[in-house]
């Protein structure tokens, strides 16, 4: 059967909101009582900000890799796009319903296709670059933690998340070594899909044509990021390294409001596994996978009492609060799109 929006929508808050419920349960005693109660709020409020920040600094990184490919995107609108994105991603498996929300959005703002797709594609080869260097980087500073503190159920987990990660760093690097192998690939696929989904009489034609084209744009697009246009890679980069700090650094805080230290490299590198686990497209939007996942590895660093409402309160700020933002981006879009095409009526009847 197949399910509309809103049913992955509730099959969504249902795989989280069970698992959160689970483990708020299994772990509940006095302590959970004693750290509800004197939960400093600020830090909640701290979190909540850390968070916009992150996503101002995705929409900024958006704005200035369009920007080196000579396009011109308000930053009100780059941020926009990503917010609209995070409730696309809350109903897709793996959140992978994010990127063509972006790639859309860029479109809608004057943006070849291909070239848009070219940005999101390296948005993400910019997130598995930094993401592998930060964890490399804590596993060198940490590596006898690491060694005495992980069961091989864990070492196992991250073997298994790495050789992910790095199987998708592969893929871009592929499409600007070898771009006629793959284009040809893209091709074929499309003039095979093409004739059974959609009424095209030919490769030049209808989607296929179109396609056969964007794909043109994509590669170009993508030898040009590291040609003229590779100081906008290169200011990516460091947004993305901002980016990431700033989304990594809600847990830390929430653990303070919750009188914890904040665990900063241990924090940053359970979730630089989160990261990637929450990209491998099983459940909608990652839920309840993203709850065991954070309950399993904080467990080595929470106390038991706490670990419920601080996986509660981590995944109200960056999950929860997507769908409020996303929500909210998504009306402002409907807006956008009804003005216009009221706007085209009028120009109809005047016509």
């Amino acid at each position: 059967m197949k399910l509309s929006s809103r049913g992955w929508f509730a099959l969504t808050l249902i795989f989280s909101l069970s698992v959160l419920i689970f483990i708020f349960a299994t772990t509940f005693n006095k302590q959970t009582i004693v750290s509800i109660l004197s939960f400093n709020l600020l830090f909640l409020g701290l979190a909540i900000l850390f968070r916009f920040l992150a996503l101002v600094l995705w929409g900024v990184r958006i704005q200035l890799m369009a920007g080196s490919l000579g396009y011109r995107v308000s930053l009100p609108n780059c941020v926009n796009m990503v917010l609209a994105g995070l409730l696309a991603g809350t109903i897709t498996p793996g959140q992978m319903g994010n990127d063509p929300v972006r790639v859309h959005e860029l479109y809608r703002a004057g943006v070849k296709i291909g070239d848009a797709t070219a940005v999101v594609v390296m948005e993400r080869f910019l997130d598995g670059i930094i993401l592998t260097i930060m964890g490399l980087l804590i596993m060198a500073l940490m590596t006898q933690y690491f060694l005495h503190t992980f069961s091989p159920a864990l070492v196992i987990l991250v073997i298994i998340a790495w050789i992910f990660m790095i199987s998708i760093l592969f893929v871009p690097v592929l499409a600007i070594k070898y771009p006629e192998k793959t284009k040809s690939f893209i091709v074929r696929l499309i003039n095979w899909l093409a004739p059974r989904f959609f009424r095209s009489s030919g490769p030049d034609q209808g989607i296929a044509g179109r396609v056969d084209r964007e794909i043109d744009n994509f590669f170009t697009t993508l030898k040009t990021f590291t040609g003229t246009a590779r100081r906008g890679l290169l200011a990516g980069g460091v947004l993305t390294a901002l980016f990431w700090i700033s989304e990594f650094l809600v847990a830390s805080v929430i653990m303070m409001g919750l009188g914890l230290q904040p665990y900063i490299l241990e924090s940053f590198f359970f979730q630089i596994l989160i990261a990637i686990i929450m990209m491998v497209p099983l459940t909608p939007g990652s839920s309840g996978v993203t709850e065991i996942s954070a309950s399993s590895l904080y467990a080595l660093i929470v106390p038991s009492g706490m670990l419920g409402i601080f996986v509660i309160l981590w995944r109200f700020v960056t999950f929860y609060l997507n769908i409020i933002l996303g929500a909210l981006a998504g009306l402002a879009i409907f807006r956008r799109e009804l003005g216009k095409k009221e706007k085209e009526n009028e120009a109809e009847k005047t016509g």
